[in-house]
């Protein structure tokens, strides 16, 4: 059997990264990663357009990839999906003829069906258009959902797609449409064959968790999947990701207490900014008092690790908003914290508000709130030394082989700090207990137990 090599670079966030293992997942067993451009029969990009700046890093990818594919003799397709075509549509395939093939959303579905009719017109990749019509014809999409390309220890399991808010600032409905929530029972079996490869840790992904199966009953269902996916045998950590603060209520609470492990007290809820004036201009809830879903959490679970992000420079933000959204961050004290300067999006409400800030200024209160963070996040992990926890490994060190890197229960994938794990007989994807004996701003470090 000929395989099919593919060069892949998933941008933005986990939900990208799971379409782009369920793209691939559709070659079977004729898929095999490709380690660089000149080793590929095809390159594949799933882009992100929902800022700006996440635009421009999906342009100069693609304009970097397609520079090296030309430097070769007979190069490798280039082939482009994600947000990026999905925002700008036409606009995107005149701006970029470098890209060969362009998928819609919707085409993900049965991309090989497209590749084939389009590369079929193409006399540079007959064999190519050959190969990939037989992985079509033999593949059997339930054997291999997705390609998982996470450390074996955890994977991401995406819940739903799209969102039903309407932020001033976002773009994402616009972009990928109203929430449409997967199937339980799929959600299941995909989370099952998860483990069985060998996950520990799932990650359940979307743009609200919370709102996972409101756009066919009344209420949420996700205590219903969870109540699927935590009895699941070898599953250690079930971690939420993307809470809207209003879809975090007594009732979801309760239910979370009652269900215990697998489920990690880790809440991850993006409060965007904490006075009123500013979180009204946003579209946002809890306007009133952005303290309520804070203290809501902890009058549950005390020993909550809590996570947020908030946009600096807003429209209309004066110091005394910034003042106010300092104190908050000071006051609550949050386990992690990500800050991002105001990016005005075309088609959005808040890119045509008065009163913008300086590009300078915005910066400048983005670093100041990042100063204080880290102060905060210093304490809390200095707190850790001379504990034990359970760690979960990642991978080893790149630059140490003998170094492993890791995560303790309240350092989510790819967004918070490591802990870096010294010891014998340490392999990735093992969960191993670590003596805890130095912290930095953002990490932990320790020795794995004998």
């Amino acid at each position: 059997m000929s395989s099919v090599a593919v060069y892949t670079v998933s941008l933005g966030c986990p939900k990208n990264l799971v379409d782009t293992e369920r793209i691939l997942a559709q070659l079977g067993d004729f898929f095999e990663p490709a380690e660089d451009i000149a080793g590929s029969d095809m390159v594949l990009v799933n882009t992100c357009g929902f800022i700006q700046p996440a635009v421009e890093e999906s342009i100069q990818t693609i304009l970097e990839i397609a520079s090296d594919i030309n430097d070769l003799e007979l190069g490798p397709p280039l082939v482009v999906t994600g947000c990026l075509p999905a925002r700008y549509g036409q606009e995107a395939v005149r701006g970029l003829p470098e890209v060969d093939v362009w998928l819609g959303f919707a085409e993900q579905q049965d991309w090989l069906s497209v590749l084939i009719e389009r590369l079929s017109r193409d006399s540079r990749w007959p064999g190519l258009a050959a190969k990939l019509g037989r992985a079509r014809q033999e593949h059997v999409m339930d054997a291999r959902p997705r390609v998982q390309s996470t450390p074996p220890g955890y994977a991401y399991l995406k819940i739903s797609e799209g969102c039903g808010h309407a932020c001033s600032f976002c773009l994402i409905p616009s972009i990928r449409g109203g929430l449409r929530s997967e199937a339980r029972e799929d959600l299941r079996l995909e989370a099952e064959r998860l483990v069985r490869q060998g996950a520990r840790e799932l990650c359940l992904v979307a743009q609200d968790v919370t709102a996972y199966g409101r756009d066919r009953a009344a209420r949420s269902e996700l205590p219903s999947l969870l109540e699927d996916l935590a009895g699941l045998s070898g599953l250690a950590w079930l971690r939420l990701l993307y809470l809207y603060p209003t879809g975090v209520n007594p009732e979801l609470l309760r239910f979370l207490k009652e269900l215990g492990p697998p489920f990690l007290p880790y809440f991850d809820i993006p409060l965007q900014h904490a006075h009123p004036d500013v979180l009204k201009r946003m579209g946002r809830p809890f306007a009133g008092n952005p303290w309520k879903v804070v203290e809501l959490v902890h009058s549950f679970f005390p020993e909550a690790s809590l996570r947020t992000s908030l946009i600096v420079g807003f429209p209309g933000e004066t110091e005394e908003h910034f003042n106010a959204l300092k104190a908050f961050v000071s006051q609550v004290g949050f386990s992690h914290l990500g800050v991002f300067t105001f990016s005005p999006e075309e088609g959005t409400s808040a890119a045509a508000l008065p009163d913008r800030v300086a590009a300078e200024r915005a910066e400048a209160r983005r670093e100041e709130l990042m100063a204080i963070q880290a102060e905060i996040s210093s304490r809390r992990l200095a707190a850790y030394r001379g504990t034990t926890l359970d760690i979960l490994v990642d991978g080893p060190d790149p630059e140490w082989p003998t170094l492993f890197q890791g995560r303790a229960w309240f350092q989510a994938p790819e967004i918070d700090g490591i802990t870096y794990v010294s010891g014998l007989d340490i392999r990735p994807g093992n969960m191993v207990r670590v003596c805890i004996d130095g912290s930095t701003a953002h990490d932990l470090s320790g020795l794995a137990e004998l």
